[in-house]
């Protein structure tokens, strides 16, 4: 589908765009003491008393309704969605894969593992985790939410060797390949109770989940899984220039729109498969997709801002171009997620040191998202032990 003769162009284009940098000098902040600072902030402004779970907004909105749960909103809410909560769990593995230190593993096991299960859904089966807390009155189960989560584990698994996480992380599993069928050639849908459309956020992490899977277990049956989920994602949702589209419904329409995340797991997809493999075409894709996508999610002005979306799936298409820059050493484009978090540090925060979502430091929104909170603590930490 894409016509890869351009890519050199585009390569030359994007290296260009790269020498140039927001007006200002850049800061080089301590990324270790900004993800620190920000997560301690976003636990205290978001908790609630006598509860591990947290609140989606802050301050309380008490008009806010869920908008990315489709008809599956059910108005207000005390508590955040899984999605978001699950953003705290994510943010934090990445801190202490890079630290190492036990005050963030005391976080995760005694904090936000405790109220993930708040979550958790055995009632109906294969088991998972329901978009909201199982003491209210039931709630729709998404794939890919339960993907996010299962990959968080699957990487404490790896990083500690504790047989609690992968337990989590296969249970975890079995919930989310229960959503793929032959419909459409394979693919795995979005929602339990929606099965209307295979979309790429519940395929390309999928593909990154088995794959993480297959390195922490050594079963084939996981890289099998890990490659054809690849696979039917590139062949159904990659678009001509390069960066994947959003979903395919049942009767073959698709949602053309172009989120950052989905093409950002991707690149970490076929990073891994080429990790795993050695196969050099993996490789090569993984830095096309790359390129394309910095062309598509920054600004072609040659500033190297992002352009503002939900933050959360900026971090996401950062994981990709973190797991390539560990292969190919290339650091051009992980200099402009760094140039964009210097900017969020020192320009984009609040008087409570939370942040905003716009790139361009314009739009300041007095409600902050839990979500767009977790996402940049996220993004700090995964270019902490960088040499950039």
């Amino acid at each position: 589908m894409l016509k890869y003769c351009t890519i050199v162009i585009l390569s030359f284009w994007a290296s260009g765009a790269l020498s140039q940098s927001f007006k200002g000098k850049s800061t080089s902040i301590d990324m270790l003491e900004a993800a620190d600072r920000s997560l301690e902030v976003i636990l205290e402004k978001y908790g609630s008393k006598k509860t591990f779970l947290l609140r989606e907004n802050f301050p309380v909105d008490e008009r806010y309704k869920a908008d990315y749960l489709g008809d599956g909103a059910s108005g207000k809410q005390e508590y955040a969605y899984l999605w978001p909560y699950s953003g705290g769990l994510s943010a934090t593995v990445a801190l202490y894969e890079q630290t190492k230190n036990k005050k963030y593993k005391s976080i995760i096991d005694k904090r936000l593992v405790p109220g993930l299960e708040e979550y958790y859904d055995d009632e109906r089966k294969p088991a998972g985790y329901a978009s909201y807390i199982s003491s209210a009155p039931v709630s729709d189960r998404f794939y890919d939410d339960n993907i996010w989560i299962g990959i968080d584990f699957t990487n404490l698994y790896l990083l500690t060797g504790e047989t609690k996480y992968l337990e989590k992380a296969k249970i975890v599993w079995d919930f989310v390949y229960s959503g793929h069928d032959d419909l459409l050639g394979g693919g795995i849908y979005w929602c339990e109770q929606k099965k209307t459309s295979k979309n790429t956020c519940s395929n390309a992490p999928a593909a990154v989940f088995a794959l993480k899977l297959y390195e922490a277990t050594g079963k084939k049956e996981y890289l099998e899984m890990g490659k054809s989920l690849y696979e039917w994602t590139k062949v159904n949702l990659q678009d001509a220039d390069g960066v994947y589209m959003d979903n395919v419904r049942l009767d073959g329409s698709i949602d053309r729109t172009k989120y950052p995340y989905n093409s950002g797991q991707m690149i970490e997809a076929a990073s891994l498969l080429y990790k795993i493999t050695k196969e050099p075409d993996y490789l090569d894709e993984a830095q096309k997709v790359a390129n394309a996508s910095f062309l598509h999610f920054f600004e072609t002005d040659g500033s190297q801002r992002l352009k503002s979306s939900n933050n959360w799936f900026i971090a996401v298409m950062m994981r990709g171009f973190v797991q390539l820059y560990k292969l190919d050493n290339n650091p051009a484009y992980l200099r402009a997620f760094r140039k964009n978090l210097d900017f969020a540090w020192t320009t984009n925060r609040d008087e409570n040191g939370l942040f905003y979502k716009d790139w361009r430091g314009v739009k300041r929104d007095e409600r902050k998202w839990l979500l767009d909170q977790f996402a940049i603590v996220e993004m700090f930490a995964n270019i902490v032990d960088l040499k950039l």
